[in-house]
């Protein structure tokens, strides 16, 4: 059985150490510094780079942070320690739904909710797309974190006649710190590989950004655009924006971790 739980386990990391190597022999070769430091060239020439897809990428991941860490933080101060066991059970069960809707649904909603109305894609369109992917992790993972708070700790501080607000922003939140911000970087790192709904939503950008009331890149979607486009140097270059996309991913990953762990100890 002992072996056998071994082979389950080799099974289960084999596909993602196959997905590395071939990324790895596949991207490595064109990740230089032009490509951290330039712009796309123009289809069928050479070289170039992704600078604005990357940045476009953290400019997105930030404001769907904007938009989803309050109302999810907030959300799941509700669940916690103010709504009621009937309000909570319907609060959760539509979190829970959220979280398994798929990712093009939200890029549809947002089209019809940030572009149909303003006649062009726009950035705060794809944050929008992404924050709303966002929202239900961060709400149920505050609320788990905040659950793990001891009673004790709530009992205490109404004993001496704080007020509850105190309690909770000044002793709950402080307490579970860490695990908010767990949660946080865990779902930075769900949405920030999204691209079905950047294809509704941002359409791309060749350029940097000046606004974010226009068509922006990202690099999910450029890697999309390079993938399926008819040159070699653009697939390679899609290669390696994977590349850099999974280790932006692992990055936020291992953050997740290092948070957890130190809340443990």
């Amino acid at each position: 059985m002992s072996a056998l739980a071994v082979l389950c386990a080799f099974m289960v990391v084999l596909p993602l150490g196959l997905i590395l190597y071939h990324l790895l022999s596949k991207g490595i070769g064109s990740v230089d510094w032009n490509f951290f430091t330039q712009l796309p060239k123009p289809h069928g020439e050479t070289g170039g780079g992704m600078a604005n897809a990357i940045v476009g990428t953290l400019e997105l991941v930030a404001l769907a942070m904007i938009i989803a860490i309050p109302i999810g933080v907030f959300g799941g101060i509700y669940l916690s320690e103010y709504g009621s066991e009937k309000v909570n059970f319907w609060i959760r069960f539509g979190a829970d739904i959220l979280n398994g809707v798929p990712s093009i649904v939200w890029g549809m909603t947002a089209y019809a909710v940030a572009v149909v109305p303003f006649g062009t894609k726009s950035a705060y369109a794809g944050g929008l797309a992404l924050g709303f992917i966002a929202i239900p992790l961060i709400l149920r993972t505050t609320e788990e974190v905040l659950v793990l708070v001891p009673n004790a700790y709530r009992e205490a501080a109404m004993a001496l006649g704080i007020p509850r607000w105190k309690i909770v922003s000044q002793i709950i939140l402080r307490t579970a710190m860490k695990g908010l911000i767990t949660g946080v970087l865990l779902a930075m790192g769900r949405i920030a590989g999204e691209t079905a709904p950047l294809m509704f939503t941002i359409h791309g950008n060749m350029y940097w950004n000046h606004s974010l009331k226009e068509p922006i890149a990202a690099l999910p979607l450029q890697i999309f655009n390079y993938a399926t486009a008819p040159y070699d140097d653009l697939n390679r270059q899609a290669w390696a924006g994977a590349l850099v996309l999974i280790i932006l991913v692992f990055l936020l990953s291992a953050s997740v971790r290092i948070f957890a762990s130190r809340r443990r100890g």
